[in-house]
């Protein structure tokens, strides 16, 4: 299988258990460490999307008829591929989306264990029995498959992503139809290759290459679909909402944070450090759950910031295949762009630059997106860097007098995803339980997410998640069912 995932042909996607070119031209996609095309990628018609969906729409029914267990067989097979093909699987990540080669490792590791992690529901997919007002007669409360599935995932984890909608959707006998990002398909179009090889009944599984504007807008408008999940951006799923309100269909998003890394005076002051090095840098700072924002107590806050602006300064930026990296490129000059625009206008802003970073003198790897770490001082909470996603390795920094004050500044965001504090006095971190307005919190720790948990956002991070059993249950409908036994009609009690 590596020979088949490293040699394949990218001009094809996985569609009712066959692989079909795209009718719409192809893409190129990039190597963020080189600025080069490196692979080409056809692109579904809007007719090909609409029989993607068909066919899932086909495929469905028998499958969801399948027992869970024999459906959870199919996933834990899929688990040991994806773990027999882990380096070849990781060395793609890095060629597509460009992060060190050490975190595309654990990216395939999650991959894998999303499969282990939803199969294991195969026995506890639970109904209710309810007593009925009649006598002979009960109350079934089932859970049942939704029916079709649209999912659209981004381009910053393009191997764990596909695995967190495909897991959930599969166990609960749902068919789907996957989207990856138009510059970051080919880990979905490799792990494909695992579905088929794993013996994924043809429709049931759909890899679905293109544009967004054009495939994407084409899957969620459709009224076949009968779940949207997507991540990815607050204006995406604005407009994914408002498609799906058109047909009544309910959605799960997750739209990214603006998370703010608060750091007490009582802190274990390495363990912080290190903590906001990992959160904020990781993936060259494009996580949503990154540390987008700090908030440091006035006490300690000279010596954190040593200590945190030193830290980042050893940060080794190299060839993200290198296991000695810790900094790899960003994924594309446009989002490299981005970065820099808004480091330049916090520093207009008045923000004071600790560390100044940019593109460097001497790149890794020619021709590559490269992007050195800032850190900026002398933030306040109006400014646009203070409240706006950045997502890559800049990070704001504002002095805070106590903890009333982290929290007013945490919680004046229209994000509200994930949120990190750092302290050892229990009534603050009570007080935080209570009080911060974040659907995560970290206490004296950083992520990401456990598979058990549930990875979900307040107000502009979007309602929704896909994970723990929190997030099966979007992708199953419940069905109330009388069953009346006793050979004659109950009486009826109530007026209605």
């Amino acid at each position: 299988m590596s020979t088949e995932i490293m040699a394949q042909d990218w001009g094809r996607m996985w569609i009712g258990g066959k692989w079909v070119a795209g009718e719409a031209g192809s893409r190129p996609v990039v190597n963020p460490a080189t600025g080069q095309a490196f692979a080409e990628v056809s692109e579904a018609s809007v007719a090909q999307a609409q029989e993607a969906v068909a066919t899932a729409q086909r495929a469905q029914p028998a499958w969801g008829a399948l027992s869970p267990l024999a459906r959870g067989q199919i996933m834990h097979r899929i688990a040991a591929a994806i773990r027999a093909e882990a380096e070849p699987l990781a060395r793609l990540v890095v060629r597509e989306q460009g992060k060190p080669i050490a975190e595309a490792r654990a990216e395939i590791g999650g991959a894998a264990e999303f499969f282990t992690y939803f199969a294991e529901f195969a026995r506890r997919i639970q109904g209710e029995i309810l007593p009925s007002d009649a006598a002979g007669e009960q109350i079934w409360i089932q859970r049942v498959p939704v029916g079709v599935v649209a999912a659209i995932i981004p381009w910053n984890y393009p191997a764990a992503l596909v695995s967190r909608k495909v897991a959930p959707a599969m166990i609960a006998g749902n068919a789907i139809v996957l989207k990856p990002h138009e510059e970051t398909p080919l880990s979905a179009l490799a792990m494909a290759r695992i579905f088929e090889a794993a013996g994924v009944p043809p429709g049931v599984v759909n890899i679905v290459t293109g544009d967004g504007a054009s495939v994407g807008a084409a899957l969620t408008a459709d009224n076949r679909i009968d779940l949207i999940t997507m991540t990815g951006s607050v204006p995406t799923g604005r407009r994914i909402m408002e498609t799906a309100a058109r047909n009544l269909v309910p959605v799960s998003l997750e739209l990214g944070g603006k998370a703010p890394f608060i750091v007490m005076e009582d802190a274990e002051l390495d363990l912080a450090v290190a903590s906001a090095v990992t959160s904020r840098f990781m993936n060259c700072g494009q996580v949503c759950i990154c540390n987008e924002r700090m908030l440091v107590h006035a006490r300690i806050y000279d010596a954190f910031m040593d200590r945190f602006v030193a830290a980042t300064r050893d940060l080794r930026l190299g060839d993200p295949m290198a296991d000695t990296t810790d900094l790899g490129p960003k994924v594309s000059l446009a989002e490299l762009e981005k970065v820099e625009r808004i480091t330049a206008e916090a520093i207009a802003a008045g923000a004071e630059p600790l560390l100044r970073g940019g593109r460097p003198e001497a790149a890794p790897v020619a021709g590559g997106f490269w992007l050195t770490p800032t850190v900026l001082a002398g933030a306040t909470p109006d400014m646009a860097i203070m409240r706006d996603e950045i997502f890559g390795p800049v990070v704001p920094v504002t002095r805070i007098a106590d903890f009333d004050e982290a929290l007013a500044i945490a919680n004046d965001s229209r994000y509200g995803l994930s949120a990190y504090l750092f302290t050892n006095d229990f009534n603050r971190i009570m007080r935080a339980v209570s009080d911060v307005r974040f659907g995560e919190l970290y206490i004296n720790r950083v992520g990401p997410e456990s598979l058990q948990g549930f990875h979900t956002g307040y107000r502009n991070s979007g309602p929704g998640g896909d994970d723990g059993s929190h997030g099966l249950d979007h992708h199953l409908r419940k069905k109330t069912v009388y069953v009346n036994h006793s050979g004659s009609s109950p009486v009826r009690l109530m007026p209605w």
